[in-house]
C-alpha cells in the first residue's frame, strides 16, 4: 500500500474510546455530513477557548482550516471528531484538523474540546489520531501557534512530544512544533 491509499481515510475508519473517566467516545474523520453538526459546535465553544485555540477568538473555524477543507477526504486537510450520543443524537464534543502550509512539508494543526469533556484525555486521543494521519501522508513537521497564556496547550504540547518556542521574541504567542519523521 503507498502512502497515498494509507492517507485516504476509509468509510469505516473509526475508533471507540474511552477517557478517563470511563466515558466512551466515536472518533472518526469529518465527513461532508458533519458540516452543519461542527459549526454549531465551534459556536458553543465558550469564548475564552475560542480566544485560546484559535487566538482571535473567532466564531467559526480556524482561518485556512475553514469549510474549504471539507469534505476532509484527502490531503492537505485532514480533521477528526469526536462524537458521543444525547438525547438520542449524535453530539460533537471535539475536534482536532490540520492543515497543509503550502509550498512546504509542513502542516498546522488545531484542536477544540467542549468545556464538560476537557481533562478527561479527549484532546490527546483527538490528536494522536492526528498525528498519526499527518506522518502516513509524509509531513515532516505539525506546527500549532497559540496564546502563550493557554496552559492548557502547553501541557498537551508536552505531552505529544511538540517543543516550544516564541516566534520573533513575542511572549504573548508561542510556537508549538513536533518533528514527525521517522
Amino acid at each position: 500500500m503507498n502512502g497515498q491509499q494509507a492517507a485516504q481515510p476509509q468509510t469505516a475508519e473509526h475508533w471507540v474510546e474511552k477517557l478517563e473517566d470511563g466515558s466512551a467516545v466515536l472518533i472518526r474523520p469529518l465527513r461532508e455530513e458533519d458540516h452543519e453538526r461542527d459549526r454549531r459546535f465551534l459556536s458553543t465553544i465558550a469564548y475564552d477557548s475560542r480566544r485560546f485555540r484559535f487566538i482571535s477568538g473567532l466564531s467559526g473555524c480556524l482561518p485556512g482550516v475553514n469549510t474549504h477543507c471539507m469534505p476532509v477526504d484527502h490531503p492537505p486537510c485532514m480533521a477528526y471528531v469526536a462524537l458521543v450520543h444525547a438525547n438520542g443524537k449524535l453530539q460533537q464534543i471535539g475536534i482536532s484538523r490540520y492543515a497543509g502550509i503550502a509550498g512546504s512539508q509542513y502542516c498546522e494543526c488545531a484542536v477544540a474540546v467542549s468545556e464538560d469533556w476537557q481533562r478527561k484525555g479527549l484532546g490527546r486521543r483527538l490528536m494522536r489520531h492526528l498525528i498519526a494521519a499527518a506522518r502516513r501522508e509524509g509531513f515532516e513537521r505539525m506546527v500549532s501557534r497559540d496564546m502563550a497564556s493557554n496552559y492548557a496547550m502547553h501541557r498537551l504540547a508536552k505531552a505529544l512530544g511538540f517543543t516550544s518556542c516564541y516566534p520573533g521574541g513575542d511572549v504573548r504567542e508561542i510556537l508549538h512544533q513536533l518533528d514527525l519523521r521517522p
